[in-house]
């Protein structure tokens, strides 16, 4: 494990250590002596945190009621959304976990989202930012329009993980009738998507325009490949053999013709230096008899009328509203409780299937589920501590 990691590991216990010693105390009820669980104010668990407000319930009222006719449309379609990614996401998930079973782990198939370790923390940040405020206020908003109480709005933390929250009335929730809840649990991710597809249409529309395809950026570099030790995160790959590869499809129609056991020659930008990397090609664990190098790779640009400091910010922001609003908002649907995915399941199981068979059905789909998360956060914890 390497010392940088120790000492973030280190950092978070200390943080947790602290934050319980000064707000770790339970509210207690004086006549029954059981905890009180806080209607507002910031309340600390064993690695958990939860900060609650009424604050911004009134501006999700007032949303809600603009055209709570169109916000029911909107979360019908939000049911049908959910259901199909559930199905994407439970088929995504056991395809790379073959594939981190068939590689022994080399290729990851769920790259975990912590902020300055795996993904940039300043973009990571502002993208994390949007997926949980769009995420959370189309769930509140729904909710209202269905007619369900809100108790409160918050921020959460789990252990390093951000998180929003809008709290419906529970008891009001299991009281509504089936689509009503269905609509609830679906809206998150439906925004997600929603704004997700936005920041790509802006991407393409009015920011792609302004950059120049320069050459491939190596944003990654898998262990145990011919990439390890040679190439490094950051470099800007510009031809191969003396090909020019400027756009991501130049690189994949030359990666394509390439045989394993194939010494290639990367003219590279590394810090500002040009340099020359002599590799041999191993076998692409996703494409059999095709040459791999063990990178991931994201098109690199060169402003076309400069700004850099304005235009490129800009641009990796919205990347990153898109990438996460994605990938977390699809995440969400898998088919296990407490995800909205799971939630949406579950009530539905309950709904159509005799008592006796809900249980069992419930428990595979939970061990099933728990299996596919193991096997492909597995080789990215692996990654993240070698």
């Amino acid at each position: 494990m390497n010392t940088t990691l120790l000492v973030i590991i280190a950092g978070i216990l200390g943080f947790w250590m602290i934050m319980f010693t000064l707000f770790g105390r339970e509210e207690v009820d004086p006549e029954t002596g059981q905890p009180v669980e806080k209607e507002e104010g910031l309340e600390v668990g064993m690695f958990m945190l939860m900060w609650r407000t009424k604050r911004f319930l009134n501006f999700i009222e007032g949303l809600a009621r603009k055209s709570p006719r169109l916000w029911r449309v909107y979360a019908d379609v939000g049911i049908i959304f959910g259901f199909a990614g559930m199905v994407y996401v439970f088929y995504a998930l056991a395809r790379t976990a073959v594939i981190a079973l068939r590689t022994g782990g080399k290729a990851a198939g769920v790259q975990l989202v912590v902020p300055g370790l795996t993904i940039p923390l300043w973009y990571g940040l502002v993208g994390l930012a949007v997926v949980l405020i769009v995420h959370e206020l189309s769930h509140g908003v729904v909710a209202r329009s269905n007619g369900i109480p809100l108790k409160s709005v918050g921020l959460a933390l789990l252990v390093v993980l951000p998180g929003a929250f809008v709290e419906p009335d529970e008891e009001e929730l299991k009281k509504a009738s089936l689509r009503k809840r269905l609509r609830v649990y679906g809206a998150g991710s439906l925004a997600n998507m929603i704004t997700g597809l936005i920041a790509v249409i802006i991407i393409g529309v009015a920011i792609l325009p302004l950059f120049q395809p320069a050459g491939i950026t190596v944003a990654s570099v898998l262990p145990n490949t011919p990439a390890s030790g040679n190439l490094h995160a950051g470099d800007v790959i510009t031809a191969i053999n003396g090909h020019p590869v400027p756009t991501l499809k130049d690189f994949m129609d030359f990666m394509n013709t390439t045989k394993p056991g194939q010494v290639i020659t990367l003219d590279i930008v590394r810090k500002g230096t040009h340099e020359k990397v002599r590799l041999k090609l191993a076998n692409d664990p996703y494409k059999k008899g095709k040459g791999f190098i063990g990178i991931k790779v994201a098109q690199h640009f060169r402003s076309k009328v400069g700004h850099k400091d304005i235009v490129l910010p800009l641009y990796f922001s919205l990347y990153w509203i898109y990438v996460l609003n994605i990938g977390i908002g699809l995440m969400n649907l898998f088919p296990l409780v407490p995800l909205d995915g799971g939630r949406m399941l579950d009530d539905v199981l309950k709904r159509f299937l005799p008592r006796r068979v809900v249980n069992p059905v419930r428990y595979t789909i939970i061990g099933i589920g728990l299996l596919l998360f193991a096997l492909n956060f597995w080789p990215a914890l692996m990654n993240l501590a070698r």
